[in-house]
This record gives structure tokens, C-alpha cells and sequence, in this order.
């Protein structure tokens, strides 16, 4: 095992805040970098296009699958170590969103929101852990939402999920961090994504003049902090970083 390699697992990371974190990543000179989605193979193919004609030292892997399934987790990491000895960062990236009032959301949507958006990032952490405590320490960031912290109308489930991956954030921080691995969590506010390509114009720009900054945040700007929480220092662990143009 080179002393230098720097190995990285993104879930999600076909489009939006996951592949701009794997490209930036890639900038940052890690040498494995994993891609996963759930069907997404095609945008999988253009991130890992993207990183290998760029920088042609980074190795890319792409898995497919559903990160709410225990099963393929447990495959996954196993398919991962056995291949590559130790993953050094993990970014829990994988969410959906819902949005309409409570009362007309079925059992059924609830538990999959849960299963996608906070269950998943059991479901990877429990698998990754040992490897890292193995190898004397790593790196867990999970992505949250500002929803998390203040809850949004009409995105009830969404922002319980949320607010749930931050609590699991903060405790399972004070659990490892004796072990050297540090556990965090980024709050991104409004986010130039095809998530919110369900507003219209018209609510868009009502939404960017809510916010100071007076837009909403580029993928890429979440990325940079995906980046900086790779390599910031063990003992910045435990916290939820809010990246959101001033929103809250």
C-alpha cells in the first residue's frame, strides 16, 4: 500500500453535489475516487470521463446500487476493500427529496425518504468503520441541508431526515473520535441542482431574493468544502457547517 494513496467513496455523486465533490477531489490528488448512484450509470460514465481526462493519476470506480439496502452496502464495502485495502473518506452524499403537505404523504414515501436520505448513512458508516479504525483513522462528511437545523414547510420528511443526519453526525463524531476518524456534516442552503428543478422561474427567483447572497449556491461551492473536510485536521469533528449564502 503506497503511503500517498487517498481513497474516497461518494454516494450520489452521478450529478450535482456529488460530482462536482469528485471532481474536486480528483483536483485535491486522490488517487481512487468511487462513484455510486443508484441508476444513474450514464452520468456515472461522464464524472468518471471528466476526472480521467483531467487527471489522468486518479483511478475511478463506478457502482451501482441502492444505498438504503443493507445487502448491497455489505457488497459493496467488502467489493471495495478487497480490492483497494482501506477507504479513507467516505461522503454520504445520496438523498431524495419530497415536497407536499404531511398529511398527504403515504406510509410508504415516508419510509423511503427515510431509507435513502438517513438510514443510508447507518447502513455506509457501519460498513466502512472497521476498515478505518483498522487502518488508524479516516474521514466520514455527510451532507445535510439547512432544512435540517430549521425545518421547511411542505419538506416535513425531507428536513426530519436531514435534521436526523446531523444528531447521527454529532453523536457518532464523539464515539470515533478517539479513533482518529473525524465525523462531520455540511449545510448547504439552495443549491443550483436538478433537486429543485421542480420550482418554477418565477419561485426560483423568489427564492434567490430570500436569499442575502442574492443566488443560489453552485455545486461547486459545496465541493470546496467536501474538499477542504478531506484534509482539514482530525480534530475538527462533530460539526454541522452551514454554507448557505447567509440564508440562516
Amino acid at each position: 500500500m503506497e503511503n500517498n494513496k487517498k481513497t474516497v467513496l461518494i454516494t450520489g455523486s452521478s450529478r450535482g453535489i456529488g460530482a462536482a465533490s469528485a471532481m474536486a477531489l480528483a483536483r485535491e490528488g486522490f488517487s481512487v475516487i468511487a462513484l455510486l448512484a443508484q441508476k444513474d450509470n450514464e452520468g456515472l460514465k461522464k464524472v468518471q470521463t471528466a476526472i480521467e481526462s483531467g487527471f489522468p493519476n486518479t483511478r475511478v470506480i463506478r457502482y451501482l446500487g441502492d444505498v438504503s439496502d443493507e445487502a448491497f452496502v455489505e457488497q459493496l464495502s467488502k467489493d471495495f476493500l478487497e480490492k483497494e485495502g482501506r477507504l479513507d473518506v467516505l461522503v454520504n452524499n445520496a438523498a431524495i427529496s419530497h415536497v407536499g403537505l404531511l398529511q398527504d404523504m403515504s406510509l410508504s414515501e415516508w419510509h423511503r425518504i427515510m431509507e435513502v436520505n438517513l438510514t443510508s448513512v447507518f447502513l455506509t458508516s457501519r460498513a466502512f468503520i472497521p476498515s478505518m479504525l483498522q487502518n488508524g483513522g479516516g474521514r466520514i462528511i455527510n451532507i445535510s441541508s439547512m432544512w435540517g437545523s430549521v425545518g421547511a414547510s411542505c419538506e416535513v420528511a425531507y428536513s426530519a431526515t436531514k435534521g436526523g443526519v446531523e444528531a447521527l453526525t454529532k453523536a457518532l463524531a464523539k464515539e470515533l473520535a478517539r479513533s482518529s476518524i473525524a465525523v462531520n456534516a455540511i449545510a448547504p442552503g439552495v443549491v443550483d441542482t436538478v433537486m429543485n428543478d421542480n420550482l418554477s422561474i418565477e419561485e426560483k427567483k423568489t427564492l434567490s431574493d430570500e436569499i442575502p447572497f442574492g443566488r443560489f449556491a453552485e455545486a461547486s461551492e459545496v465541493a470546496e468544502l467536501v474538499r477542504y473536510l478531506s484534509i482539514a485536521p482530525y480534530y475538527l469533528t462533530g460539526q454541522v457547517i452551514g454554507i448557505d449564502g447567509g440564508f440562516i
